[in-house]
C-alpha cells in the first residue's frame, strides 16, 4: 500500500508503565436531523461534486499545540472520533504515549495508554477547537479508559473506534487488537463495547454485544436516527468494504437485537436480517477508519474514511444509509500530507448551513491529531 504509513508501526514503542466563523454548535443534537430524510427509500443521484479550500486550521494535540496536552501526560497520539454526551463533545484518541524523544516519527515513546479522552464545550470550530480537558487519573494523567493486556499476539492493545450516548450512559465501540501487520493491516480478537455510567471516569466492557475479529463490524461508524442507533462498519485493517447494521437504542446491549442490512426490495425498501452472515455491501472500496454523518446542505448522507489503497482520506455521498454511494472524490491528498489516516466527521461542527465541514486528520509522522475544514461543492 504506498506510502500511507501503518497506523502503527509493529512494535518499536518502549513502555514505561507496562512491558510488552461561522460554525453553529448545538450539544443537544443536530437541528436540522429529519429521520424522514435520512431515512428516504428514494434512490436519488449523487449531490456531492467535490471539495474545495481543504486546509488544516490548527493542531488538537501535542505539547506544542495550542491545547498543550503535554500538562495531561501527552506527548503523541492519534484517532480522534466525536461524540456528544453530557453537554460536551469528546474526543476519543488511541495508543496515547507520555513522553517521545526529539524527532521521533511514528507511535512510540515512553508512559503508554492504550485509548484516553477528553471533551470541550467548544462551540466555534473555525479557529480550532479548546480542549476544556481529559478524563485523568490522580497525577492528572490522561487516563486509559479500556485496558489491554499489552502483549504481542495475545492483545496489543485496545482501540476505540466510535463512541456515542444511548439510554442516559456513554459507550465507547472498541476493537481488541492482537497484533499490528503490515502497513494499513491488523489483526484483532474482537470488537465490542464499553460503557461508561459516571460521565466517562470509569469504563466497564461488556461481554456482549461482540463481533468476531474477522467480522464486518470491527471499526465502525455510529449515528443516532430516531430512536434507532446505525452502525456502519469495516473489517481490521484498511482494505474491506462498508456494511450496515442497526439496533434500537434501548436495546443496544442485547446482542440478538441487532438486524443487519441484506439489500433492498424492488420498491427501494431495506431489507433487514437477524442474521449477520446476511449483511450485505453497502460502499465498497479499502476504507479504514470511517466516519459517517448527515449533512444538512447537501441533504445526503456523508462518509469519509482512509483510502487503503493510497489516495489518503476520501469522502462520499448517498440519500440512503445503505447507499448507493457515490464514486469517493479526495477530501486530504497523501501526497500533500504523507501520513494521514482517520479523517473523524462530527454533523454539529460545520458552517454556512453545513457547506463547511469540519474535521480531525491524524498524521503518523508527528503522531499527533490535527483540525482540518473543507467547502463541499454541491452538483
Amino acid at each position: 500500500m504506498f506510502t500511507i504509513a501503518p497506523k502503527r508501526r509493529p512494535v518499536r514503542v518502549v513502555v514505561a508503565l507496562a512491558v510488552g466563523a461561522a460554525a453553529s454548535l448545538a450539544l443537544a443534537g443536530c437541528s436540522g436531523d429529519d429521520p424522514a430524510a435520512m431515512l428516504s427509500t428514494k434512490d436519488r443521484p449523487s449531490a456531492l461534486a467535490g471539495v474545495t479550500n481543504v486546509h488544516q486550521v490548527s493542531q488538537l494535540t501535542g505539547p506544542k499545540s495550542p491545547n498543550s496536552t503535554g500538562r495531561f501526560e501527552v506527548a503523541g497520539q492519534d484517532l480522534g472520533s466525536m461524540f456528544q454526551a453530557d453537554g460536551k463533545t469528546w474526543f476519543v484518541f488511541g495508543d496515547t504515549f507520555g513522553q517521545r524523544d526529539p524527532g521521533m516519527t511514528g507511535g512510540g515513546g515512553t508512559e503508554w495508554r492504550s485509548n484516553t479522552m477528553a471533551y470541550t464545550t467548544d462551540a466555534d470550530p473555525a479557529d480550532g477547537i479548546h480542549l476544556d480537558g481529559y478524563i485523568v487519573d490522580e497525577q492528572g494523567w490522561a487516563k486509559e479508559l479500556i485496558s489491554s493486556k499489552k502483549v504481542d499476539e495475545v492483545e496489543m492493545t485496545t482501540i476505540p473506534t466510535y463512541g456515542f450516548a444511548a439510554n442516559g450512559a456513554m459507550y465507547l465501540d472498541y476493537m481488541s487488537v492482537r497484533h499490528w501487520g503490515d502497513p494499513g493491516e491488523w489483526e484483532t480478537n474482537y470488537a465490542g463495547l464499553a460503557k461508561s455510567t459516571d460521565h466517562g471516569q470509569t469504563w466497564k466492557k461488556l461481554a456482549s454485544p461482540r463481533w468476531g475479529g474477522n467480522s464486518n463490524f470491527v471499526q465502525v461508524s455510529v449515528t443516532k436516527v430516531g430512536d434507532e442507533l446505525y452502525f456502519w462498519g469495516v473489517t481490521h485493517g484498511r482494505f474491506g468494504p462498508v456494511k450496515l447494521m442497526k439496533v434500537a437504542e434501548k436495546d443496544v446491549e442485547k446482542q440478538s437485537a441487532y438486524r443487519y442490512f441484506s439489500g433492498t426490495k424492488s420498491d427501494g425498501t431495506p431489507q433487514w436480517s437477524a442474521n449477520v452472515a446476511d449483511a450485505k455491501v453497502v460502499a465498497d472500496g479499502t476504507v479504514g477508519e470511517l466516519s459517517v454523518v448527515w449533512n444538512d446542505y447537501l441533504q445526503r448522507w456523508l462518509m469519509t474514511y482512509t483510502d487503503g489503497a493510497g489516495a489518503g482520506a476520501v469522502i462520499s455521498d448517498s440519500a440512503r444509509p445503505w447507499g448507493p454511494w457515490s464514486t469517493p472524490k479526495t477530501l486530504v491528498s497523501s501526497t500533500d500530507v504523507p501520513g494521514l489516516y482517520a479523517p473523524f466527521m462530527l454533523p454539529q461542527y460545520t458552517a454556512n448551513g453545513g457547506r463547511t465541514i469540519y474535521f480531525t486528520l491524524s498524521k503518523w509522522g508527528p503522531y499527533n491529531v490535527f483540525w482540518y475544514r473543507a467547502d463541499l461543492k454541491k452538483k
